[in-house]
């Protein structure tokens, strides 16, 4: 296992968004390590359209500015959500959604920790398959807020990334999710692992009327 170091985001944002496939995501919640595999990220860039970035320099876009590797949180919703700035400013990869992962180093009550801290709307435990579906729903599940990580970097004794050795064998490419028309909708900056794609914010398998999307192997560069 090797925790990413700054260096390894120091690539385009589709590239990373390809590499980050596979990557778990270590937080420390209290006395307990919860662990999350990515299966979907989306790609930005400070050119297109559909990037917080494009629309210019705030305070509360910062991030996006800094060196790679620093972490870019913001309502979406009004709930929390994960980016990660890379090589060339304003350009970022969203980590759109995971699936829980267990190994040596989570504890063993950390998959209802992780329910604990995400449950339905009813109060429920939320079911294993879809506790980080979604982006906001990862950060739930993982405790991961805004006021405490926007513009921070990862900090190896409580929160970071961590390389498995896992690599998707195919990947899906297609559009990117609630882009506005006109703000560069069609460009194929989504990218899934294929194995758990029924497990992603919204499987384009299902809805290729809906969303283009092809099948790519191994992790090819943009």
């Amino acid at each position: 296992m090797t925790i990413l170091r700054n260096s390894f985001f120091n690539q385009e944002s589709c590239s990373l968004a390809k590499q980050l496939l596979g990557k778990v995501i270590r937080r420390k919640y209290r006395q307990y390590w919860l662990s999350a595999q990515i299966i979907e990220t989306e790609a930005y860039y400070l050119e297109e359209k559909g990037s917080h970035a494009s629309l210019g320099f705030t305070e509360k876009r910062k991030a996006l500015f800094m060196p790679p590797g620093t972490i870019y949180m913001y309502y979406a919703r009004g709930r929390d959500s994960l980016n990660v700035s890379c090589k060339g400013k304003g350009n970022a990869v969203l980590i759109k959604s995971a699936f829980p992962y267990e190994d040596q180093l989570t504890h063993p009550a950390a998959i209802e920790v992780m329910q604990q801290l995400n449950p339905l709307p009813s109060g429920q435990l939320r079911s294993i398959q879809k506790l980080c579906r979604g982006q906001t729903l990862l950060c739930a599940s993982l405790h991961l807020t805004v006021p405490e990580w926007d513009q921070q970097q990862f900090e190896h004794d409580c929160f970071y990334i961590d390389d498995v050795s896992i690599k998707p064998d195919k990947i899906i490419q297609s559009t990117r999710m609630g882009i506005p028309q006109g703000r560069d909708e069609n460009l194929l900056y989504r990218f899934i692992d294929y194995d758990f794609a029924p497990y992603c914010s919204s499987n384009p398998l299902t809805k290729r009327k809906q969303v283009p999307g092809l099948i790519l192997t191994g992790n090819t560069k943009k």
